[in-house]
């Protein structure tokens, strides 16, 4: 399970006509879900929770690779074949558009965002959970097995009918995992829909994927602290940096919340295409931007970026800051993410 990565921080003085309510989930894409509001009463508070869980359980089901659902046509039927050979799957339009959107993700980050990868990222799942379960027996995915997986990762056999809401993965050996994405895009969703509805002053944390809707407390922007990478220092340290913001997403990818250990070595989740093995770069990244999932998207990316070709793609892009902090504790910020820090005091 991978647990937040992003606080929610808040003052001790309170003078307000709204009140503050949180509640917290564990159903939803593998992780914890918190939803904190300032709202008029708790009724009002408890209709957008609802809301939020409908949505949240839907697109969880919906782009689940794992497992299937009565009734319902997912990327994990996407991924199942007949006869050796895939099927066209008819899909909700909600995978239509995920799809479409991981397409510019794979274009804008030259690869480095590929949901056509599930050849390749199985294995490393399988060798991890297998690992977790007896790490006395932990090994790693021989590297010919992930050099052949490599041959069924091209996203342009990935062929999307949008007119007809289809989806048809022309070669046999390729599968989708969207992990990298989707949890974002799916946050960026629900609050676009909340806010159609006049929903204000919400914020959503979905394992660490953080989306502020409005204000927080006294019609000021929310405070949010971004976890320290340094499993040592945590205690110590638990955060490094502080932002407050509104409207507004921040998302962290790191190498210290789901690896296993091979020989003393952590292994962790993020796979670079280009070696097929995990980033060696940094222990994290913080994206800042005003869409949940582009946030997703960049903070896996230029982790496996050197930093001056993360730092030029963020300067490309508009409303995007990052924060990276590299595997000697150093940290490292696009021109305009200091407009976002404060210096936050306990007393």
């Amino acid at each position: 399970m991978l647990f937040s990565q992003v606080s929610l921080f808040t003052s001790c003085n309170f003078d307000s006509s709204k009140t503050k309510f949180s509640d917290y989930y564990f159903d939803y894409f593998d992780t914890v879900t918190t939803i904190t509001a300032y709202m008029e009463t708790e009724e009002e508070f408890k209709a957008v929770c609802e809301d939020v869980k409908a949505e949240l359980n839907e697109y969880h089901k919906l782009y689940d690779i794992y497992f299937r659902y009565d009734n319902l046509n997912n990327i994990c039927v996407i991924n199942q074949l007949t006869d050796g050979k895939h099927n066209v799957v008819k899909v909700d339009k909600k995978i239509i558009d995920l799809l479409l959107y991981s397409k510019e993700m794979y274009e804008l980050t030259n690869g480095k965002i590929n949901v056509a990868m599930g050849s390749v990222l199985s294995i490393w799942h399988k060798y991890r959970n297998s690992g977790l379960s007896d790490p006395g027996k932990a090994e790693l995915p021989p590297i010919e097995k992930l050099q052949e997986a490599n041959k069924y990762v091209d996203f342009n056999k990935v062929i999307i009918d949008e007119e007809n809401s289809t989806v048809f993965l022309s070669d046999p050996e390729m599968t989708l995992d969207v992990g990298a994405i989707a949890k974002g895009y799916a946050v960026e969703r629900i609050a676009m829909a909340l806010t159609e509805k006049g929903v204000t002053d919400v914020l959503l944390n979905v394992g660490g994927n953080v989306r502020t809707i409005g204000m927080g407390k006294d019609n000021e922007p929310w405070k949010v602290g971004i976890e320290n990478p340094n499993l040592e220092k945590q205690e110590e340290i638990p955060h490094i940096e502080y932002l407050k913001i509104s409207d507004m997403s921040l998302v962290t990818s790191g190498s210290y919340q789901r690896f296993y250990e091979v020989d003393g070595k952590s292994y962790h989740h993020i796979i670079d295409p280009n070696t097929l093995y995990p980033g060696e770069k940094y222990l994290s990244v913080s994206v800042l931007t005003n869409h949940s999932g582009l946030g997703d998207a960049l903070s896996t990316s230029l982790f496996l970026m050197d930093i001056e070709e993360g730092k030029k793609l963020v300067e490309s892009l508009e409303n995007v800051e990052a924060m990276w902090v590299t595997t000697d504790g150093e940290q490292i910020y696009s021109d305009g993410f200091s407009d976002y820090t404060f210096e936050y005091k306990t007393n």
